[in-house]
């Protein structure tokens, strides 16, 4: 039997590795991306601790951070591939792309 120690070290070393990409990678894709990864640690520990207290409210905590990341992921990739389109080699430190 899976403990719940090991998930939520899963959990920690999926979270260190998001929070390590976002803040070396330069690339607004990559960053992105990172920000997911750490969402979907966060889930995790939602989910396990839900888990080992028996109760439903891990997965319902998970249902409500999925959608606010789909929203993210429909807003924030239509952004992003729309200034990569005009500039393919922006990356994050060209905020200045965003004022009109």
């Amino acid at each position: 039997m899976v403990d719940t120690f090991f998930y939520l070290t899963v959990a920690a070393m999926l979270f260190t590795i998001g929070a390590v990409g976002l803040l070396v990678r330069r690339n607004p894709l990559v960053m992105f991306m990172c920000v997911e990864l750490m969402l979907n640690a966060v889930n995790l520990t939602f989910v396990s601790f839900g888990r080992e207290l028996g109760d439903l409210s891990g997965q319902l905590a998970v249902f409500f951070v999925l959608v606010v990341a789909a929203a993210e992921v429909v807003v924030g990739l239509a952004i992003i591939v729309a200034i990569m389109r005009r500039r393919p080699d922006i990356t994050a430190d060209d905020v200045s792309v965003l004022r009109g």
